[in-house]
């Protein structure tokens, strides 16, 4: 349980916006569900079982985008100005 607690508490600001996320697209869901079909079961399974699959991808979409952020900005900070191109033709 430790090691859930930690991953919780490393990734607390995505999880809150993946939360936030889920929630609206629920509503959004349920809507246009119900306004399509006009059943309230199929548009309330609908609205649920979507949006779930959404915000599990929009989370390992969060890490991955992160984690590019990061090796950008490493990148960045390793590279010397007189490996430029611009630089070298000077």
């Amino acid at each position: 349980m430790s090691l859930i607690r930690r991953v919780a508490r490393q990734n607390q600001t995505m999880l809150m916006k993946t939360g936030s996320y889920y929630l609206i697209h629920i509503c959004v869901a349920a809507l246009v569900a119900y306004a399509v079909t006009g059943n309230l079961w199929a548009s309330l399974t609908l609205s649920l079982l979507e949006p779930t699959v959404q915000a599990v991808a929009f989370f390992f979409h969060e890490k991955a985008w992160d984690r590019a952020g990061r090796r950008a900005a490493r990148q960045s900070a390793t590279a010397s100005p007189s490996s430029s191109p611009a630089l070298q033709g000077a």
